[in-house]
């Protein structure tokens, strides 16, 4: 995939004008429990300027999304209605629920519609043969439309109908949210200002290891915390009390940590923040490493190690984060991923990326959107990126350029 092959497929190099287009656009937004009330909004707002550019040129736009896990249809808690509902107000213009998303009555409500309309397709996974790359679903999401948009990155990583096999049966374009994505990755992982951090957390290091595999070749520093940041103290030979670690993992950890071939320095905690058990109101104190108590668990870096990240993030012209630094959720073991935050927000003239969900989740509760230069969309399909993998979404888009 290159940036030649990324561009000649962007949809504002082809004419669109007067086009049903279907555009598979990324609302898993998270709801408040138990209710059908959208807790962020972000990720709506953020499709706006696409869907805005398509009306402007006389498009009949059809919006198709998944929310949520649904078993199958009878999940009505995993509508689009609240998200069809919050988008109108949005656009400031009627938006048509459409109840399914495949058939002949979708297709003739469509053709019935005036252009310059918006519709919702209902759940795409409502549909058992979304996630299974369905050839017959695939021909059908392709016959309600003319083109086919994928402003989707936060499922890229994911080969399903409505992302990979729709592309094989309907010209196919990348939109302005995937574009964007793109852009700035690519830009940290093949010409980065230097120095560049990347602050990695998050329960498991197995999750995460392809992609400190591959940051370690590139970046300057990682940064570790998080769940996993257990682990890592492990390899190095310390007792880390009652936390979960994995085993299995320790000696590729060691490895990491001790290959000479790699560029980056693995920065690990030096004290932590530990608690008689997992519960936001649980007993705490601060621990060196090399003498957490047998009894207690990891739930946040102490303090040295807060002031010792702050002082790594304050040095950096390039940072990508990923992965909070402790249980931000519970006050008392937040202070390590706020600490990292407002590090991050403290930067002038630097480059910071924001990628993950729950990271997400963090910059917005702190009200950071506006103080970092990306919050990324993706959360598995950023780590997909960041592990040097292709993405099958986009792979399928710009193979045949």
């Amino acid at each position: 995939m290159t940036n030649t092959s990324l561009n000649n497929k962007s949809i504002k190099r082809h004419d669109i004008k007067d086009k049903t287009v279907l555009i598979r656009v990324d609302y898993n937004v998270p709801m408040d429990p138990g209710t059908t009330n959208i807790a962020d909004d972000s990720r709506i707002l953020a499709s706006i300027p696409q869907i805005e550019y398509l009306l402007k040129r006389n498009c009949k736009v059809i919006l198709l999304s998944h929310l949520g896990r649904p078993n199958s249809s009878a999940d009505t808690e995993f509508s689009m209605k609240p998200i069809t509902v919050r988008l109108s107000e949005l656009l400031d213009k009627p938006v048509l629920q459409i109840p399914a998303c495949k058939g002949q009555e979708v297709e003739n409500q469509i053709k019935q519609l005036p252009f310059k309309s918006v519709s919702m397709l209902e759940n795409i996974r409502f549909e058992s043969g979304e996630t299974k790359n369905d050839h017959k679903l695939s021909r059908e999401l392709a016959d309600l439309a003319d083109i086919y948009i994928n402003d989707a990155f936060g499922v890229a990583h994911r080969a399903h109908a409505s992302t990979e096999g729709i592309t094989k049966h309907i010209p196919s374009y990348i939109g302005f949210l995937m574009q964007k994505e793109l852009d700035v990755l690519g830009k940290l992982m093949s010409n980065p200002d230097r120095p560049m951090t990347s602050i990695i957390g998050g329960a498991k290091a197995s999750d995460k290891m392809g992609v400190l595999q591959n940051l370690s070749k590139t970046v300057d520093a990682i940064i570790i915390g998080g769940g996993m940041a257990a682990t890592f103290i492990k390899a190095n030979g310390f007792s880390v009390g009652a936390s979960k670690y994995e085993n299995d993992r320790l000696l590729e950890v060691s490895d990491l940590m001790e290959n000479d071939k790699t560029r980056a320095e693995i920065i690990i905690p030096s004290d932590v923040i530990v608690a008689d058990r997992f519960h936001a109101d649980a007993n705490f104190q601060i621990a060196d490493v090399n003498s957490i108590p047998e009894n207690m668990i990891i739930l946040d870096i102490g303090p040295r190690t807060s002031e010792k990240y702050t002082n790594t993030i304050s040095g950096s012209s390039t940072v990508i984060w990923n992965g909070p630094m402790g249980v931000f959720e519970w006050k008392n073991f937040s202070s390590g991923t706020i600490n990292v935050a407002k590090a991050i927000a403290g930067l002038k003239d630097s480059t910071t990326v924001v990628g993950g969900g729950s990271t997400a989740d963090v910059v917005s509760k702190l009200n950071m959107n506006n103080k970092v230069t990306h919050v990324s969309t993706g959360g598995g399909a950023t780590l997909t990126y960041l592990e040097g993998k292709t993405l099958p979404a986009v792979e399928a888009i710009v193979k045949d350029d």
